[in-house]
Formats: C-alpha cells, sequence, structure tokens
C-alpha cells in the first residue's frame, strides 16, 4: 500500500501567515503540522509517501524531509497546481499509485488514541474496497456525514447536510483499492467546481465496498484549519505531552521502534538537532536504549 499526505491548497482561512508558508509547515508542539500525518501513515506501516504540495512550497519540504530516507521511508513529491478537491490527489498521483492500494490523509488533520494502531493495521489488510473513519461531533452539518441503518451499517453519505442523519463526520483519513484512480477519473466537479471525496466515498458505498471504523470517545480527531482549532490542537500535544513525557508524532523515534532506522541513525538525528527541546527528546530516548 502507498500513502498520500494532501499538503496543497491556500491555507486562506490561515491568511496572512500562509501567505508566505504552508500551513502544513506551520509549528504545532514543537513539530512542523505535517509531521503528525506522515506518523498515521507511519503507524499503519506506510513506507512509500507521496507528498502533494504547492511549488512554491516544493523546497521547503524537501529540505525538511528530503526523500525520507533518514526515517526508513521514500518521499516523492508531486506538485498541485491549482486545489481542485480532495479526490485530485488520486489523478495528480496516478503516475505514483500505478495498481497500488492507497491511503490518503489530509495535512492538517491530527488524531490522537489509544487502539489507533491496531484500526490502521485492519484497514491496510483489507485488499478491496474503501475504509473510512466516523468520529462524533457536535457540529456535523459543517462535514462529511455518514448515515446509519437499525443495524448499524452505513447506509449513506452526504457533504455538509442541513439535516445530519448522524454526528458522526467523515474524517481526513481514507483507505482505497486501486479502483480509486478510475472513479476519479469519472467524478464531475460539484458546484464549488472540486472534484468531491464525498462522492468516491459514495461510490464505494453503492458498490457495498465502503467500511466505516468510528473512533471512540476516549479518542481526538482535529482539524487545524483556522487559528482557533491550531491553537486548540496544540494545546492538547502540549498537555499530553508534559503529562506522559513522551513526543506525540516523533518520527524518529516511531521509525526506530518499527526497525526501519538503526541507532546511529537516531543518534544522527539527535546530533543535528541537538540545540531543540525535539533534539533532547531524542538524546533522552537515546540513554533509555542504552540503558535497556
Amino acid at each position: 500500500m502507498k500513502g498520500i499526505v494532501l499538503a496543497g491548497g491556500s491555507g486562506t482561512r490561515l491568511f496572512p501567515v500562509t501567505k508566505a508558508l504552508s500551513k502544513h509547515l506551520l509549528p504545532l508542539g514543537g513539530k512542523p503540522l505535517i509531521y503528525y500525518a506522515l506518523s498515521v501513515l507511519m503507524l499503519a506501516d506506510i513506507k512509500e509517501i507521496i507528498l502533494i504540495c504547492n511549488k512554491a512550497d516544493l523546497a521547503n519540504y524537501q529540505k525538511l524531509l528530503g526523500d525520507g530516507s533518514k526515517l526508513g521511508i521514500s518521499i516523492e513529491y508531486v506538485i498541485q497546481p491549482q486545489p481542485k478537491g480532495i479526490a485530485q490527489a488520486f489523478l495528480l498521483a496516478e503516475e505514483q499509485i500505478v495498481d497500488s492500494n492507497v491511503a490518503l490523509i489530509l495535512g492538517d488533520n491530527l488524531f490522537y488514541g489509544h487502539g489507533f494502531s491496531d484500526q490502521l493495521q485492519k484497514a491496510v489488510s483489507q485488499s478491496t474496497g474503501a475504509t473510512c473513519f466516523g468520529y462524533r461531533v457536535g457540529n456535523p452539518e459543517c462535514f462529511g456525514v455518514f448515515g446509519f441503518d437499525e443495524s448499524g451499517r452505513v447506509n449513506s453519505v452526504e457533504e455538509k447536510p442541513a439535516k445530519p442523519k448522524s454526528n458522526y463526520a467523515v474524517t481526513g483519513l481514507y483507505f482505497y483499492d486501486s479502483q480509486v484512480v478510475s472513479f476519479a477519473k469519472e467524478l464531475s466537479p460539484s458546484a464549488r467546481g472540486e472534484l468531491e471525496i464525498t462522492d468516491i466515498n459514495r461510490r464505494y458505498l453503492e458498490e457495498g465496498q465502503l467500511r466505516v471504523e468510528l473512533l471512540g470517545r476516549g479518542f481526538a480527531w482535529l482539524d487545524t484549519g483556522t487559528h482557533k482549532s491550531l491553537m486548540d490542537a496544540g494545546i492538547f500535544i502540549n498537555a499530553i505531552e508534559a503529562r506522559q513525557g513522551v513526543k506525540v508524532a516523533c518520527l524518529e523515534e516511531l521509525a526506530y521502534r518499527k526497525g526501519w532506522i538503526t541507532a546511529d541513525s537516531l543518534k544522527e538525528s539527535a546530533r543535528e538537532l541537538r540545540h531543540s527541546d525535539y533534539g533532547a527528546y531524542l538524546h533522552q530516548l537515546i540513554s533509555e536504549i542504552t540503558q535497556s
């Protein structure tokens, strides 16, 4: 399976900050926001990643992440000339996807909760169809929304409905089989001129191939598209890290614990980042490893 991080767009809700810098490179909890999306794909054991970004931001992403080899993964970059909807990602990355199944995550989404790795592995293990994740929200009319029948099976997907059929929003994380590219090619732009991911999900539903994993009450899904939501997410991450003494979305730690990089590679990253709190955490991690 391959992974796509959609990190394009213009970030207009965060202007004027994002007039000069991609919102996915803004700091959150001492890390660039893009780290959180990458960590989800890495938790799912996805090592081949396609990062879709604007041409103006490409050099910054390459400077930050390179080709991914320092993390034991591979990263390819694809330019998004103009943002034309989430489903556009499959058309832009068609050459990289080839006939592979693919996971797509929005670069400004943050997921955190116990048991998430197991849910990700379950989604990856499905060789056919699609898996999406639902999260209960208080304002479902602002999101794509799942509807369910009496047995709890999904029976509808609607984009920002005036009268939502449930409180379960469609999160910005999707797993699809290789049909998704051909489905995306058949889409027509919506009234707002975009290729809607909801139409992709509805197509899988019509084919009887859409699965929905619900994220429980102890789980956090945060969208960081506004200044307030970005600040709220930062407070949440800072509270977790201060309480537990661990870093959320520390990519080097994740890569090391999965056996994708060596202890020497971890030490090299710690030396490079030694003047930051992030680097100090890596040094602490190394000390724990050598003592164990």
